[in-house]
């Protein structure tokens, strides 16, 4: 908004120009999100729902949680929005895909503060029409007519010097794969203080430097042979005003934490990575973007999936196998089987998050 009000702005008051900078815009809608969300948590973090605790993860800590303020993503991401109101200029589908975000938090809030925790089928039909739903508003905001007079989406993939033109029938299914991967792997890694939140703030604050600095500036994108995305620039403002809104929340989720954020975070955080990443032209990006959450929450995903393949084929898997030997989400195995605390749980993982990154984002950028 402050975007567009800008020129009406500056001719009453001349510094007000720099609202029309994207640089400027980026760094107040960080500031203003971390600092309205801290505010905001400490008024009405008492209204939340309390925590269960987790019986299941009883040997790893689960039930420490018990009796804590949770769903404080619902606050976090309603703070934000507002921001990104204010601070993002953005395009009609490119808004139309923020505010699907919010059907995740939706669903996540709601299955926080429920009575009994929602069923898988339940949350994978929620999980999958909220993928689908944005999957398709990129692909309308993005796609342009190619030569053969149909609509496509114009892809980078990692090893492959070339671009891909992408029909709708291939790359919406894709995308949506990616996005609910994604965010179930997010939510998944949400299981000791500060862990979901840091990994993805790191997460967030790299794809803000790519898609501003790389994919949304044109020189630097012609000297890595990549697409330049005019929109990349305003989604490094989304993420960034989420990355600040998600700081104002860890620091009432330090060890030992005051509040949780529980799947109204995790599961927003999850889609934005994943559509974030999606605004980069590469949908694969969020590999390289995410290394350590993927792995920890959604090596679990896999084991699953694999362990009931088995079982369909009638194959007998073990105890003793490696399979089932690796506890999921990572960060229980390690807290469990290697006698890890939540500190240093959290800061290994982050470490491993910051070393890994790097080199997987250079590799699949440069190596073309």
């Amino acid at each position: 908004m402050l975007y567009y009000l800008s020129d009406l702005l500056s001719s009453w008051w001349g510094p007000l120009r720099l609202f029309k900078s994207h640089a400027f815009l980026l760094a107040a809608g960080t500031f203003a999100a971390a600092f309205a969300t801290a505010f905001a948590l400490s008024r009405f973090a008492r209204l939340l729902p309390r925590d269960r605790g987790k019986a299941i993860c009883r040997d790893t800590g689960g039930e420490l949680s018990a009796g804590k303020p949770t769903g404080a993503g619902m606050i976090v991401s309603l703070v934000a929005l507002p921001a990104i109101a204010l601070f993002v200029p953005l395009a009609f589908w490119d808004m139309m895909c923020v505010i699907a975000l919010y059907g995740a938090m939706v669903a996540g809030y709601l299955d926080d503060r429920a009575a009994k925790p929602w069923g898988e089928g339940r949350k994978l039909a929620l999980d999958v029409a909220v993928s689908v739903v944005i999957a398709v508003f990129v692909f309308l905001g993005h796609s342009d007519v190619s030569a053969g007079g149909s609509r496509t989406m114009l892809v980078w993939l990692p090893f492959f010097k070339g671009v891909w033109h992408v029909p709708f029938w291939a790359y919406v299914p894709s995308a949506a794969l990616i996005i609910l991967f994604t965010l179930n792997a997010t939510n998944c890694s949400d299981g000791v203080d500060a862990l979901a939140g840091t990994l993805t703030a790191i997460t967030l604050v790299m794809l803000a430097v790519l898609l501003y600095v790389v994919v949304g500036y044109r020189p630097v994108a012609h000297y890595f042979l990549i697409p330049c995305y005019a929109e990349a620039a305003r989604w490094a403002m989304v993420v960034m005003t989420v990355a600040g809104a998600f700081g104002g929340y860890l620091w009432f989720n330090a060890e030992p934490s005051a509040l949780l954020m529980g799947d109204a975070g995790s599961r927003y955080l999850g889609v934005l990575i994943a559509t974030a990443s999606l605004m980069t032209g590469n949908p694969l990006i969020v590999v390289a973007l995410a290394p350590v959450v993927l792995v920890n929450g959604g090596g679990g995903l896999f084991k699953l999936l694999l362990l009931r393949i088995a079982a369909r084929l009638g194959f007998q898997i073990d105890d003793d196998a490696l399979i089932r030997r690796i506890r999921f989400p990572l960060h229980d195995h390690c807290k469990k089987k290697l006698g890890w605390s939540n500190a240093q749980v959290l800061m290994r993982f982050t470490l491993m998050q910051l070393v890994v990154m790097p080199f997987l984002l250079l590799l699949i950028v440069k190596v073309r």
